[in-house]
């Protein structure tokens, strides 16, 4: 990053806002003043309280990833209303005004195209993802890692209580709200016996979420001990390695096996181990990898389900900030989360993100 003191412009109005402007490996962070923005009806700019890094961020900072360039990137944050342009409303229906606390969606839907009507907005044809999109005049910052947030005419917005922890509140509108949706589309009820493979943020939220909707098992499986150690604080009612899936599973049940680690070797597992009339939600193959394979005589006798499931709706936002106000895993949630770094040490939060010191880096906008 470059030094602070020479990058930024003095400032004359000291509530400018101030943005870390990523402009690709070779480059890095560089911290900008930004104009405030004229906001067009619809929209809404938002004082960020916290915001976290996420996976994402870390594989695009890492150039695993493509992202438009320059932009701000990081999406999972928490935040004050400053300015509404014209009447908008939250997920429940209450009017925007300034001094309300909110998360938002990570893009935009426009609630009219074909993909919006079927009920996956998330992949809406005209979507706009926060740190995700380049710069542009009327849109400078739209990403998480600067002290304010534009958001855009389409994005849903959630109300946030003012008891919940922001660093609990930060990851609902990524890895919950994620969690959530995938459990939707596995068609978890209470009584199955889940199966969460990867104990990283997302999979301790899904072995919490699975307890919390009445599952009668959840099977914790990550390669790492400590994580599996996390996921039995997390609810897990029994943990294992990899090489012990199956057995686990076949001593459990496998109603729902829920795959958010991406790698491979444990998507075949997952097609391998689903119980009969058994759904697995693949969650965490986001990048292009190996093939997987199946024999389908299996499947078709067995009466299989495999959804896949990326991002999520509104609803589903809801439905997070519902479960992390009420969870008695708060606590547990908030412990995920060291103290936070201010935004001028984003390079110092990026490198712990990236070495995996806690489940989730979090920046303050002081």
């Amino acid at each position: 990053m470059t030094d602070p003191s020479t990058s930024i412009p003095a400032r004359s109005d000291a509530a400018l806002p101030l943005a870390a402007v990523w402009s690709g490996p070779d480059s890095g962070f560089t911290l900008v003043s930004q104009p405030r923005p004229s906001l067009a009806p619809g929209e809404v700019l938002v004082r960020i309280e916290l915001a976290t890094v996420c996976g994402s961020d870390v594989h695009t900072i890492s150039g695993d990833r493509p992202t438009a360039l320059p932009t701000v990137l990081g999406h999972e944050a928490v935040g004050i209303v400053e300015e509404v342009a014209g009447p908008v409303r939250t997920r429940g229906g209450r009017l925007v005004e300034p001094g309300q606390r909110v998360t938002w969606t990570i893009g935009t839907s426009c609630g009219s195209c074909q993909r919006c009507l079927r009920g996956v907005p998330q992949k809406c044809t005209g979507v706009r993802k926060y740190g995700h999109e380049a710069i542009t005049d009327h849109w400078r910052l739209n990403g998480g890692f600067a002290t304010h947030c534009h958001l855009v005419e389409g994005t849903g917005l959630v109300a946030v209580p003012e008891t919940l922890p922001a660093a609990v509140a930060a990851p609902a509108n990524c890895a919950t709200a994620t969690v959530v949706c995938a459990a939707r589309r596995a068609e978890l009820t209470a009584g199955d016996s889940v199966i969460v493979i990867g104990c990283g943020m997302l999979g301790l939220t899904a072995v919490a979420y699975a307890r919390e909707r009445g599952a009668e098992h959840v099977v914790a499986c990550d390669v790492d001990e400590s994580r599996r150690e996390l996921a039995l604080a997390f609810g897990a009612t029994a943990v294992c390695g990899p090489a012990d899936l199956a057995e686990y599973a076949e001593k459990y049940g496998a109603d729902v096996v829920i795959e958010l680690s991406g790698n491979h070797r444990a998507v075949q597992s997952a097609l391998d181990i689903v119980g009969m009339d058994g759904h697995v939600a693949l969650v965490g193959s986001v990048s292009p990898g190996p093939e997987v394979s199946f024999e389908p005589n299996v499947f078709v006798r067995n009466l299989s389900h495999v959804v896949g499931s990326h991002n999520y709706t509104v609803d589903d936002l809801a439905e997070a900030v519902t479960f992390l106000a009420e969870t008695p895993a708060q606590n547990l949630f908030a412990g995920l989360v060291p103290e936070p770094l201010p935004l001028t040490d984003i390079d110092a939060a990026v490198a712990a993100a990236r070495e995996g010191t806690a489940p989730r880096i979090a920046l303050r906008m002081d």
